[in-house]
């Protein structure tokens, strides 16, 4: 029986990779849903192609009444009624968070790229899936191998988690030349195809803060034991260190649709052979991360070890940021500066609902915004 999937995101960078993944495994995959944010022309292009009428544009309304849903309620309201077995959350930013509370509440498996899910309220995410019996399988290619490794090693063995970052567009440029960088430059990823947010925040080491904070809830390692090393050539995606002190890695091509196969195939494993490669000739190098010239990843620390709503806000304050950035109106170190000057702005209250988490990440965005203006 084939499984059906809902792609939120679906035209951008991961829904691409997924509905690629899809269409090579017609036998194992059905599309039964799809969602963007403003793309009306790509998502009636995938529609067409995908067979499904189950579409919804969450940016704006849509001009085709083809597509039958809108704005956020008519997501939602797609992701609730529409079968299926399994949501892949490739939805960029705090937008993916009500899409996947809305996944995890109507029973789908959700295969999670939207690691803000998880750093917004973690806590809750968890407490809710456990509540109806879901699995949330990580999709970042970094937590995907951490996930993998943990159920073929066990929990029990692991004693902490190295995260790999390639280091982002300006790794090999000196901390004293950031000032003079603009979005341009930001975009160009050594490695990585990804979206323009998650390519900037991986040349602020921005998206490692943000996998850290993941990987915390993910695998219930606290923060002192997830580390965090710069590896230029993108082929290890993450290692586990055991109990006795050896390392095991994952390796595998820089390429999304392998860890998007594995979660939509979890637990049982299939081949496929473009994931495959030689490491003969290649390189491998790792480095400990400068925090003094990515203050975004000892930020995420931080927020991480200060608990409660400081992870939400070191999001909402970045995105903040990131926007501000493209604007032109803040410099590439005003990032890090906004974001610092936001979580010490006040003393964050705890959370214990939803609706709360929605009332302080918004609350934590006008914060940023006065910074700067």
């Amino acid at each position: 029986m084939k499984k059906k999937v809902i792609v939120l995101g679906s035209t951008g960078s991961i829904g691409i990779s997924t509905l690629d993944v899809i269409a090579s495994m017609p036998d194992r995959f059905e599309v039964v849903g799809l969602s963007a944010y403003g793309n009306e022309s790509a998502l009636l292009a995938q529609a067409e192609l995908f067979g499904t009428d189950n579409t919804a544009l969450s940016g704006r309304r849509p001009a085709n009444p083809r597509i039958r849903r809108s704005l956020e309620d008519g997501l939602l309201g797609m992701i609730r009624e529409t079968e299926a077995d399994i949501v892949v959350n490739g939805i960029s930013g705090a937008a993916g968070f009500l899409p996947s509370i809305a996944s995890l509440e109507s029973g789908r498996t959700l295969a999670l790229a939207n690691k803000e899910t998880l750093v917004m309220a973690g806590d809750l995410i968890k407490i809710l899936a456990s509540k109806k019996n879901v699995s949330i399988i990580p999709v970042d290619s970094e937590h995907s191998a951490i996930f993998q490794m943990f159920h073929k090693f066990g929990s029990a063995s692991i004693s902490g988690v190295l995260l790999t970052a390639s280091g982002g567009a300006f790794r090999d440029l000196p901390k004293e030349k950031l000032a003079r960088v603009g979005p341009e430059d930001a975009l160009r990823h050594p490695t990585w195809n990804m979206g323009k947010k998650i390519t900037i925040d991986s040349a602020s080491l921005a998206n490692k803060g943000l996998e850290v904070i993941e990987a915390h809830h993910l695998f219930d390692m606290p923060p002192e034991k997830i580390r965090v090393l710069i590896h230029p050539q993108s082929y290890v995606h993450s290692l586990i260190e055991t109990l006795e002190g050896s390392m095991y890695a994952q390796i595998g091509r820089p390429d999304m649709r392998i860890p998007i196969l594995n979660a939509l195939t979890y637990p049982e494993p299939v081949s496929y052979e473009p994931g495959r490669f030689n490491l003969a000739g290649m390189n491998l190098s790792f480095s400990e991360p400068d925090f003094d010239k990515y203050p975004m990843l000892s930020l995420a620390y931080d927020a991480l070890r200060r608990g409660g709503s400081y992870p939400l806000v070191y999001n909402a304050a970045n995105e903040v940021a990131v926007q501000a950035f493209i604007d032109g109106v803040i410099s590439f170190p005003g990032i890090g500066e906004l974001v610092s000057r936001t979580l010490d702005s006040v003393s964050w209250p705890e959370f214990s609902a939803v609706e709360e988490v929605l009332l302080l990440d918004k609350r934590a965005r006008l914060s940023a915004l006065r910074f700067i203006t």
